[in-house]
C-alpha cells in the first residue's frame, strides 16, 4: 500500500512541476513602438506619453521595421514582440488609418521580456 501511495505522490509531483512549466497564454493591451525609437527614448521621463503618440509613419521607416516592435502596456510593462509578432505588426501598421499611437491587443505567451505572439489586432476605441 505504501509503495502505491509513494508512486502516486511521485507521479502527482511530476505533473505539478510540468504544469507549472507550461507557458500560459496571456492577453495584453498597449501601444506599439519600434525598438529603434524605444531604445533611443526609453529613459526619457515622457516615454509613455511618447509611445502613445508614436507616429505610424516613423514605425514604418526601414530602420524601424528592421529593429522590430514592442508593446508598452498602460501599467508601464514593456514587451518586445517575436518575429511573428513583428511581421503581423508591420502588416497592421501598413493597413491602419491610425496616424499615431497605434493601440493593439496581443495574445501569446511571455518569455522574459518577449511575447511570443499567437494573435495581434488593432484595438478599436
Amino acid at each position: 500500500m505504501s509503495r502505491k501511495l509513494f508512486a502516486f505522490a511521485a507521479i502527482f509531483a511530476i505533473l505539478v512541476v510540468l504544469q507549472a512549466q507550461t507557458p500560459k497564454t496571456v492577453t495584453i493591451e498597449g501601444n506599439i513602438i519600434d525598438n529603434a525609437c524605444a531604445g533611443a527614448h526609453s529613459k526619457d521621463a515622457d516615454f509613455a506619453a511618447r509611445v502613445k503618440k508614436h507616429a505610424t509613419s516613423c514605425a514604418l521607416m526601414d530602420s524601424c521595421v528592421t529593429s522590430g516592435y514592442a508593446v508598452l502596456t498602460s501599467d508601464a510593462k514593456f514587451y518586445k514582440l517575436d518575429q511573428a509578432g513583428n511581421e503581423s505588426t508591420e502588416a497592421i501598421l501598413r493597413a491602419t488609418t491610425t496616424k499615431s499611437g497605434l493601440a493593439v491587443v496581443v495574445e501569446g505567451t511571455i518569455d522574459g521580456d518577449v511575447i511570443k505572439v499567437t494573435k495581434i489586432t488593432e484595438k478599436t476605441k
